[in-house]
């Protein structure tokens, strides 16, 4: 009797010990997936740490620095105290300040019409069967790659106003020159022609790549059309390429409120039109590297930034109403 009892369990407890030799089978249909290396998230910061650290080091941090120290005021032989909001309070107060800001604000909307100029060369230069137009954006583009020192020491003996090429051209024509560095109604201007002819070769370079994406179809619709060229120019032309002046323009006036070593190079402390050139960028120059205040200059950066920031947020805000995406 004992002997069958046996039997029988080791006959029931036989499948069990196959089954748990035996994995059980998958349905055909179902894959288990198996993780590889590049599915983990950490390889993602791997890739992304270095610029985000890049970011942190010298962008990030100078600025949360710069905050910082604009609560501060500097003394004379090293070290710093908080004064909490003084620095603002005075900045607020300072008449230099309000010159500055319309300077920087003349200076900027001058630079502006670098846009249209640029669109202007870049359209002739985009001109089907036009000989030499690699030579022609080489000639635009040279100010670029050149130092501004050496830009501003050409462009000052060009404004000479004693021995300056500009005036004996105007004497050629009768037109009576005049010191148009030291003149303080012409300074600001005669530094901002300088910086429009040396940006010219970056806009152009950027509006040639968007001119040459716009679809050879649509010009070629437009003429089956009737239309002429001015007619295309103004209709087709400028809304394809209105990403293109957007970027432009977001770019050209953070340049042109940051501008300063135009004017540093081309003028002088005492030259009597400073006052009516020097932009926000040269009041904190002033400021922190001659009169040492760190703190009232800090002031200066961060009051410019939030000035940029403010901008940049109104021409991204005013794009949706001229700005044509495909």
């Amino acid at each position: 009797m004992s002997d069958v009892v046996a039997q029988r369990g080791e006959a029931r407890t036989a499948p069990l010990a196959r089954s748990e030799r035996m994995p059980e089978a998958q349905p055909s249909g179902i894959r288990r997936r198996r993780r590889t290396p590049g599915s983990s998230p950490w390889w993602a910061l791997v890739f992304i740490g270095p610029t985000a650290l890049g970011l942190a080091v010298f962008y990030l941090w100078p600025t949360v620095r710069t905050l910082i120290i604009s609560f501060t005021k500097s003394g004379p032989f090293g070290g710093s105290e908080w004064v909490g909001a003084a620095n603002y309070e005075r900045l607020l107060q300072d008449p230099e300040l309000i010159g500055a800001l319309r300077n920087t604000a003349i200076y900027t909307v001058i630079a502006l019409i670098g846009i249209p100029i640029a669109v202007a060369i870049a359209a002739l230069l985009n001109t089907a069967g036009l000989k030499g137009r690699s030579a022609y954006r080489t000639l635009y583009f040279v100010p670029v790659v050149t130092m501004p020192a050496a830009i501003a020491l050409v462009w000052r003996m060009i404004y000479n106003g004693d021995y300056g090429i500009l005036n004996v051209a105007l004497g050629w024509v009768g037109v009576d020159g005049r010191s148009w560095l030291t003149d303080p109604s012409t300074a600001l201007v005669a530094i901002a022609v300088v910086g429009i002819w040396a940006g010219l070769g970056t806009n152009i370079v950027i509006f040639l790549a968007g001119l040459q994406g716009i679809p050879d179809t649509i010009m070629e619709a437009a003429d089956l059309d009737g239309a002429g060229p001015v007619r295309k120019f103004f209709s087709i032309t400028i809304p394809l390429l209105s990403p293109s002046i957007f970027f432009v323009s977001v770019i050209s006036v953070i340049g042109a409120l940051q501008v300063f070593d135009l004017i540093y190079m081309m003028l002088g402390r005492s030259n009597p039109a400073m006052p009516n050139t020097r932009t926000v960028v040269y009041l904190f120059y002033e400021a922190g590297f001659l009169d040492n205040d760190r703190g009232y200059a800090a002031a200066i950066a961060f009051l410019l930034l939030v000035i940029i920031l403010v901008l940049t947020v109104v021409q991204f805000r005013m794009q949706k109403k001229w700005v044509h995406y495909e």
